[in-house]
């Protein structure tokens, strides 16, 4: 069995009542179930958090022992020197997903300061994003 800790930044935990036209109408609390049920053998863990520090600390956290982050720092992506730090600093890999296509975007949501220390983004694929992201680290990630 392997952990998986997925990590939300702020305002995602409005999804399915926050703009459903750019980040749909289903809550992540509903869709982590389904992910749950898709990967059974995985221990799935959800953290959501609108504070910059409580996400590093997060980081920290599972940056030691788990086998993989799956980062959606949403605003903070653009002006998170701390926690683009707080990635590097670690030694489990980190995927960053978003929701929507950042590049379709506003010019600066289209700067990832975050996703320097990740190992790849996934972007604009909505929340199949992160069925993709555990894919990703289970295949690659030993």
């Amino acid at each position: 069995m392997k952990r998986i800790i997925i990590i939300n930044g702020p305002n995602l935990n409005l999804l399915g009542t926050r703009e459903p036209e750019v980040y749909g109408n289903q809550s992540f609390e509903n869709y982590l179930q389904s992910l749950k049920e898709k990967f059974p053998a995985e221990q799935l863990e959800y953290f959501q958090n609108n504070v910059e520090g409580e996400i590093i600390n997060k980081l920290h956290e599972a940056g030691m022992d788990a086998h993989g982050i799956i980062i959606n720092p949403g605003g903070y992506s653009h002006t998170s020197v701390a926690i683009a730090d707080a990635i590097e600093a670690i030694k489990t890999p980190v995927v960053e997903v978003h929701i929507s296509n950042v590049h379709a975007r506003e010019d600066f949501r289209q700067v990832l300061l975050t996703a320097r220390n990740c190992r790849g983004v996934i972007s604009g694929l909505g929340l199949m994003g992160y069925e993709a992201a555990i894919r990703y680290l289970l295949k690659n990630y030993e």
